[in-house]
């Protein structure tokens, strides 16, 4: 082999080697979380008309999302009065999807999830959930309901559609294809709707 083909070949080498070095983006929802062994205690915005990842006519934004275990559910009391039966949920964070900065109030890598929003949800100690919560008064809250979905693994066809929105910017569009997914949970329709404004508004 004569020196400039020797060259070429080890150029082409290199090249082949660099490139297989370099690691993709990660997407936006792979978040590489360190957890700590405390607690995020989210509040409940009771009076909300609307849970789940889709609510407002066009798609409200999201705070913080994740996949869990809940490890415990506690009694109802009548803690908050005559504004709704509260019960504490506990939950394991196995993943999460998306943190919103929230200033002081920011989530910081707790590994357990609490709220008393559980009331009614008729969700048991050991379950997997999907859980969606938004934003209220520079703080995190969740809307019970359709916020906290009930999932049989946590590697199932709805965590990659929510990953999916999640990468797209929270773009309905990109999850078109999954109404079916999220008609099982009865959600397929506030999709559709968001989706349609979308497509209006484009």
């Amino acid at each position: 082999m004569s020196n400039k083909n020797y060259f070429i070949v080890i150029s082409i080498i290199g090249l082949f080697a660099q490139m297989s070095c370099k690691k993709a983006k990660p997407a936006v929802s792979d978040l590489d979380i360190q957890f700590t062994q405390d607690t995020l205690a989210v509040g409940y915005t009771y009076w909300w008309s609307e849970s789940g990842p889709f609510t407002g006519e066009c798609g409200d934004t999201l705070s913080f999302v994740f996949s869990g275990t809940i490890t415990d559910i506690l009694a109802p009391t009548e803690e908050a009065g005559p504004l709704y039966s509260s019960q504490k949920g506990f939950i394991l964070i196995n993943q999460v999807f998306k943190i919103k900065d929230m200033g002081a109030n920011s989530y910081t890598n707790q590994q357990f999830f609490v709220s008393d929003c559980f009331n009614s949800l008729e969700l048991k100690k050991e379950d997997k959930v999907l859980v969606f919560c938004y934003d209220y008064e520079n703080d995190y809250s969740i809307p019970g309901g359709s916020s906290i979905l009930k999932i049989d693994s946590l590697d199932e066809p709805l965590i990659a559609s929510t990953k999916k929105y999640i990468d797209a910017g929270e773009n309905a569009l990109a999850i078109k294809d999954d109404i079916h997914l999220w008609n099982e949970y009865r959600l397929g329709e506030e999709l559709e709707r968001i989706i349609h404004c979308k497509e209006s508004t484009d």
